[in-house]
């Protein structure tokens, strides 16, 4: 897959099937839009293009709105689409000049002029341009004047699929990571660099690695859970702590802290990534830190077994 920072940058490719979005999460809706979008570049001797952008739409029409949680990080997503076989992946920096495009000039400076569209798949009730004037029948009224043909997944293959990138997030902000799993086909997973933080883990026999997290990044309910480490292309079974560590500190500032099992490297700095694989409990004050040392040997068997 070649990947572009910005559409200019594009050269062309031979008989471009192209879709466009924003693709967060790149869940299984998005991968049956990316299926079909390769099925039909077999046919026609095709090459396939995604354009997507960066940063979310949202950042730039609403900058101080602050609620906006994303499944991936641009980085994320593109390791995805990597590997759903697309040819050609088109990141354009996102403007307010961009939004201001209407559905027509979007049609003809981009997907014509600047992508060579000779087929268009889009996903059900997709719209575009300023004001997402722009519809499928839009893109059936033009599509013969400009030379490409379009593509529709239908209602009733979305229904099908029954997901949605929104029915992800919930899942995963009300902790529900087997629904998750299904609704992405994989786990669920969040990276980021290790701090230092106040090394009480250490100080109970059981050393944690803080993340720091990027801005806008979704993160599970606050509690305790399974996961796998992927440090330098090695995995490790470890588990994780979202919350505020009531029986040990002293702060209501929420963290992530993971501590890694059969692990005693010294990582500050470095980046790992982390795929939850399940829930085990609630973050719970214990009376004293026998009792927090105890529940966290249970955990451990738990996520030894997950």
């Amino acid at each position: 897959m070649i990947v572009y920072n910005n559409i200019e940058k594009f050269g062309g490719c031979k008989n471009a099937v192209v879709t466009t979005g924003t693709f967060d999460g790149v869940h299984i809706g998005h991968q049956k839009i990316l299926s079909k979008l390769s099925a039909i570049a077999r046919e026609i001797d095709g090459e396939t293009v995604l354009l997507t952008f960066h940063p979310h739409p949202r950042m730039v029409l609403q900058p101080d709105d602050n609620d906006l949680q994303l499944i991936d990080t641009i980085e994320e997503r593109i390791e995805s689409l990597s590997l759903q076989g697309v040819d050609h992946l088109i990141i354009h920096p996102f403007s307010k000049k961009f939004s201001r495009l209407t559905s027509v000039e979007f049609i003809r400076d981009i997907l014509v002029n600047q992508l060579g569209t000779k087929k268009l798949v889009i996903g059900y009730n997709h719209h575009f341009g300023r004001n997402r004037e722009g519809s499928f029948e839009h893109l059936l009224e033009y599509g013969p004047l400009y030379g490409f043909d379009v593509e529709e997944i239908s209602a009733q293959d979305i229904k099908d699929v029954n997901v949605s990138s929104t029915k992800i997030r919930n899942a995963i902000l009300e902790g529900r990571m087997d629904m998750a799993r299904q609704y992405l086909g994989h786990h669920f997973s969040f990276g980021g660099t290790v701090t230092k933080g106040k090394q009480l883990g250490r100080k109970i026999g059981f050393p944690t690695a803080n993340i720091a997290i990027e801005n806008h990044k979704i993160l599970p309910t606050v509690g305790v859970y399974a996961v796998n480490i992927i440090h330098k292309d090695s995995s490790y079974k470890g588990m994780l702590n979202i919350g505020i560590r009531p029986t040990i500190n002293d702060s209501d500032a929420l963290t992530a802290e993971v501590n890694i099992f059969d692990f005693d490297k010294e990582i500050y700095g470095d980046k790992i990534e982390l795929r939850i694989k399940k829930r085990l409990r609630n973050e719970q004050k214990f009376e004293t830190v026998e009792l927090l040392k105890s529940q966290l040997n249970e955990d451990k068997l738990l996520a030894l077994n997950c």
